[in-house]
């Protein structure tokens, strides 16, 4: 690992020759493991994550998800505490499986998301684990997709499906299919409906 003199950024070199920088960090906080998520009660903390489209605000507490913890814990942004006791990534991820036995493939379709410039938050109501924002278009405009996350292998129901696209349809959002292939890359399909004329 290499400090550039210039600057805070850090040089990573990769097995293959490939540099990746990495910047530090903009701050940290702390959160508290609860059954439904994680918890922040600093509040400059709060305006900062809520700013940039992470958790949900009530009586001066934000509620992150699972994922949005884990990602941030995965970043570094985020300290995890049981009580006063830190807790590692895999204790975070056992605890959203206990509620979603698809944690690990929304957790990495939502860290694939965020990695990719967009901003991510909670589906709603039609069985969508996710709302996507253009980039640039958070708290300007409503999500202009809604993603499906599956895993390669799964067998699915096409009536559950064509329902979701028909919801999403009658919202303006664009269903996005993606799929978590066996090796853990994520690949996303667009639906539409096709009609004939």
């Amino acid at each position: 690992m290499l400090k550039s003199a210039a600057s805070n950024i850090l040089l990573i070199t990769l097995s293959d020759n490939i540099k990746e920088e990495i910047s530090p960090l903009e701050f940290q906080t702390n959160g508290q493991l609860t059954e439904k998520g994680i918890t922040v009660t600093e509040q400059s903390n709060i305006d900062q994550l809520a700013s940039r489209g992470y958790g949900n605000i009530e009586n001066k507490i934000l509620t992150l998800t699972f994922f949005e913890a884990l990602y941030l814990q995965d970043k570094g942004m985020i300290i995890i505490k049981h009580n006063t006791t830190p807790v590692d990534f895999q204790t975070v991820l056992h605890s959203y499986q206990k509620i979603d036995e698809n944690a690990w493939v929304n957790y990495l379709i939502y860290r694939d998301l965020r990695s990719r410039g967009y901003v991510v938050r909670e589906g709603f109501g039609i069985k969508t684990e996710f709302r996507v924002y253009e980039r640039g278009t958070y708290g300007k405009d409503t999500a202009t997709y809604m993603v499906l996350g599956i895993q390669e292998g799964n067998p699915q129901n096409i009536k559950l499906i064509a329902d979701i696209q028909q919801q999403c349809q009658n919202q303006k959002k664009e269903l996005v299919i993606a799929v978590m292939n066996r090796r853990g890359e994520i690949v996303y399909y667009s639906v539409s409906q096709l009609t004939f004329k």
